[in-house]
């Protein structure tokens, strides 16, 4: 397990609004999942990853319950990503910490697709 950082609550309250904590987390087998899935994309760009998940640009409604699609773009590099953050809820074992499920640098047009044709819940102002 590889701590991430924190999320703005209130930002994400947007796709369930019980979260329990603000902590983000990666397990190793979801890194393994992103580097088989996506190869490249978790060596070359794992230090965005606190920034994503603090500071996104939107958050669209997944189809998975407490899941929020995180989309996130760098202007100065012109790279765009889409990242899954499972959100904790009081449903859920108290241990557990908001966490990663996966992790991918995203074409223009797919990240046109995303904000069109889904539904956003948040918008970076």
């Amino acid at each position: 397990m590889t701590i991430i950082g924190k999320i703005d609550i209130e930002k994400y309250k947007c796709v369930t609004p019980d979260i329990t904590t603000d902590e983000v987390i990666i397990t190793d087998e979801r890194i393994e999942h992103i580097r088989e899935r996506h190869p490249g994309d978790y060596d070359r760009f794992r230090s965005y990853l606190p920034q994503i998940v603090s500071e996104p640009d939107y958050i669209i409604e997944d189809k998975r319950p407490y899941t929020a699609m995180v989309l996130k773009e760098f202007n100065e590099y012109g790279e765009k990503f889409r990242l899954s953050l499972r959100l904790v809820t009081p449903a859920d074992n108290k241990e557990f910490k908001n966490s990663i499920l996966t992790f991918l640098k995203i074409r223009e047009k797919e990240w046109n697709r995303l904000i069109n044709n889904k539904v956003v819940l948040y918008k970076k102002e």
